[in-house]
């Protein structure tokens, strides 16, 4: 299997960084709601296809949202079996009031958090890696 298992060296190592944009979560029956547009990610539900997609492309479509969120990439490539990265930064941002909504990659998570805390969420993530670093 490929990636860091090594939660220090994940943390230390996650490099956060802030993809520009803002993206939202729709529930679609197919994808061929989209026409040419490809979902940057998409999970089948029994209620529906969720996808993510640009606040902009699903204003071009006309589909319902309700969750403008800012997305954020741990540029580590942590493996899929790691234990405990998720939980590390999910509790560091609960402890600044920050929801997340994760994605894990093949090569990396992704982490949605509301569009206006997009900077903060960032921050937090940082002084979390600069933190592990200090703890060697």
């Amino acid at each position: 299997m490929s990636g860091e298992t090594s939660l220090p060296t994940l943390l230390r190592s996650m490099t956060p960084r802030l993809n520009p944009g803002v993206y939202v979560f729709c529930s679609i029956e197919s994808l061929k709601q989209l026409g040419d547009i490809e979902p940057l990610g998409s999970f089948r539900e029994r209620e529906g296809l969720t996808v993510i997609i640009s606040q902009a492309q699903a204003q071009q479509l006309s589909l319902k949202t309700d969750y403008i969120a800012a997305w954020l990439t741990l540029e580590v490539h942590s493996a899929l079996s790691a234990v405990g990265l998720t939980a590390a930064f999910a509790n560091a941002l609960a402890e600044h009031g920050i929801s997340c909504n994760v994605i894990a990659g093949y090569y990396h998570d992704h982490i949605f958090v509301d569009a206006s805390q997009g900077q903060q969420a960032l921050a937090v993530l940082q002084q979390l890696s600069r933190q592990a670093a200090t703890q060697e």
